[in-house]
C-alpha cells in the first residue's frame, strides 16, 4: 500500500490579499497563522473575519488521497471560535475573491466539525489537486483580548492499495 506522508498534505495561500481568495499560490501557509491577535477593540465590539486557503495533496500515489475529510482538530484557546466551509467552486478551481476580510464569501455554509466522521468531504484528490477552504473567525463582543491565538485544521483520507 502506498502511504501518503503528512508532509505531502499542505496548505497554500490565495493570490489575492493574501487569503481573500482567487487562485492558489506556491506559498505554503499554516492555517493557525491566518488571523492576527484579538485586540482589545475587537474583543470589546466583536467581529467576524474571513480568510481563504487551499489544501493540496502533493503525494504521487496511485489513486490519490481518497475520501478526504477536513475538520477543526483544535479550537482557539481564546474567547473567539473558528468555523470552516468549502469553496463553492469545487476541487482544483480558483476561489471567489472577497472585497475585504470582513466580507463573507457568497454561498458557502460555515460549520465547526470536530472529528473526521463529521468532517467536510473533499472527495478524492489526485497528486497536486487542491480544494479551497474558507475559515471564519468569530470574536464575540465583550470577550477577552488574546495575543497568542491559534487553532488546528486536520485533513485525513485513505490511499490506494
Amino acid at each position: 500500500m502506498a502511504v501518503i506522508q503528512a508532509s505531502e498534505l499542505k496548505f497554500y495561500d490565495t493570490v489575492t490579499g493574501p487569503n481573500r481568495g482567487g487562485a492558489i499560490t506556491a506559498t505554503e501557509t499554516t492555517p493557525s497563522t491566518l488571523f492576527d491577535a484579538v485586540t482589545g477593540d475587537e474583543a470589546k465590539t466583536g467581529e467576524e473575519e474571513y480568510r481563504g486557503v487551499y489544501f493540496k495533496n502533493t503525494a504521487a500515489t496511485s489513486g490519490g488521497l481518497q475520501n478526504a475529510k477536513l475538520w477543526i482538530e483544535t479550537q482557539t484557546p481564546a474567547g473567539d471560535d473558528i468555523s470552516i466551509a468549502l469553496c463553492d467552486e469545487g476541487a482544483s478551481a480558483a476561489m471567489e475573491v472577497i472585497a475585504d476580510y470582513m466580507t463573507p464569501p457568497t454561498g458557502p455554509s460555515f460549520t465547526a466539525p470536530t472529528g473526521k466522521a463529521g468532517g467536510l468531504s473533499l472527495g478524492t484528490l489526485a497528486q497536486n489537486a487542491y480544494y479551497g477552504i474558507w475559515v471564519k473567525r468569530n470574536v464575540p463582543a465583550e470577550c477577552a483580548a488574546y495575543n497568542a491565538n491559534s487553532f488546528v485544521l486536520k485533513v485525513e483520507g485513505d490511499s490506494g492499495a
